[in-house]
């Protein structure tokens, strides 16, 4: 079934102690990695050694420790740059991940630059992290936000979007990979469209950067923003990229240390240069190196195979599921990563992972955060089965079988 025959599923498996554990009697069957991926030996064992032999605040000390410690997390921050291919470690600021990473270009770029008779372009698809902020925003100063709606099979109205360029929009922005339907964007064309129609332009890459090769230059963003616990890594950090002009025009996000050059109650106060300018205060130094040991679990593994395993994965989980009598997909594009989302007619998603979670499965229920779009296809929510490094094809045949055993029950 799996049609890269190299790809040695198990040995990965047996590096993520977590898959050991049984779950109400049943061996753990983990389909919710687009909620976030369980971590490998390499990345605890990453922060446990810092936390162990060389903890230390960062950057401000001469000592072994401190030095030691400064060291592990600039190096991360070239680790992610390197496998992101950004041009400079400038442009990549530590974040709390995805959302915050937002909400930092909202409060910075946005707030100097939006004025009320500007236009923003979301789509459908988006997450909420990737609309709130922009709302909370307009309703403070006032812009037009314009929605591009989707196709039927999940993929972005193309003949829409391009009306929406034809309104010269101040900012774009969308998601790399959809969380709920799993459609792929084509994101350096939609990049180049936007900024040809004068647009700055931020990509969601939180569901891109587990599954495929992102390469920054390439598709020639503004901003792109994404997490590390949807990487194997950790909670709690991620990454905003920003081109280095943008981000030294851009004020300061938070006050605090680390982000001035000079402090003074007589004087002003002058601000740092990027990235520090944006990461006030002591950062989470173990997640950062943690962050960059899990990129390096992933290019160990290999970007390309990982994405080859799951894209069989996605097929063969379309194929089983279909055969379930009244279960419909939602995102069919043609482009689509390692997640499915569906329904069972006659049941409700809650109940369905309820039940699923009594066989030791474990999938997401609800709106994902896309409640939008759940609000444009008239459904209350899905139940969403994702998949990533170390899910196996009898996982799918056991979520296959768990949905026609909890079906019967419900019915």
């Amino acid at each position: 079934m799996n049609e890269n025959s190299k790809y040695d599923v198990e040995a990965i498996r047996r590096e993520f102690p977590i898959l050991e554990r049984e779950v109400n009697g049943f061996p753990l069957v983990y389909l919710d990695s687009a909620a976030s991926a369980q971590k490998p030996v390499a990345v605890i064992e990453s922060q446990r050694e810092y936390l162990s032999h060389f903890h230390s605040n960062i950057h401000r000390g001469v000592h072994t420790l401190a030095t030691q410690a400064t060291e592990a997390f600039e190096g991360a921050r070239e680790t992610i740059r390197s496998h992101f291919n950004a041009t400079y470690t400038a442009e990549i600021i530590f974040t709390s991940g995805t959302t915050d990473g937002i909400n930092l270009v909202a409060g910075t770029w946005g707030r100097a630059n939006l004025k009320p008779d500007s236009i923003v372009v979301l789509t459908r698809m988006e997450h909420h992290s990737n609309i709130v902020p922009w709302q909370i925003l307009s309703y403070e100063i006032g812009f037009k936000i314009e929605v591009v709606e989707l196709l039927t099979d999940g993929s972005l109205n193309m003949k829409e979007f391009m009306e929406k360029m034809e309104l010269s929009p101040d900012l774009v922005c969308f998601t790399h990979v959809s969380n709920t339907l799993g459609t792929i964007n084509d994101v350096k064309k939609l990049t180049s469209l936007a900024q040809n129609a004068g647009a700055i332009v931020l990509i969601d890459g939180a569901q891109a950067a587990p599954h495929i090769k992102v390469d920054l230059l390439d598709i020639g963003c503004d901003f792109y923003v994404a997490s590390a616990h949807k990487m194997y890594g950790p909670t709690g950090i991620g990454f905003l990229y920003g081109r280095l002009e943008l981000l030294e025009a851009m004020p300061p996000w938070r006050g605090g240390g680390e982000m001035i050059a000079s402090v003074s109650f007589e004087d002003r106060t002058t601000f740092n240069v990027p990235p520090y300018k944006f990461e006030a205060g002591t950062p989470n130094i173990s997640a950062v190196i943690a962050f960059g040991a899990a990129i390096d679990w992933m290019n160990k593994v290999g970007i390309e195979s990982i994405s080859m395993h799951e894209q069989a994965l996605t097929r063969y989980a379309h194929n089983e599921l279909l055969k379930i009598p009244g279960l419909k997909i939602y995102g069919t594009a043609k482009e689509k990563a390692g997640v499915v989302s569906f329904l069972v007619k006659g049941t409700h998603p809650s109940d369905l992972g309820t039940l699923l979670d009594q066989l030791g499965i474990a999938v997401r229920t609800g709106h994902h955060c896309t409640e939008p779009l759940m609000t444009k296809l008239e459904i209350p929510g899905t139940v969403r089965a994702s998949f990533a490094a170390y899910t196996t094809f009898a996982e799918i045949d056991a979520l296959t079988a768990g949905i026609n055993r909890a079906v019967k029950m419900l019915n």
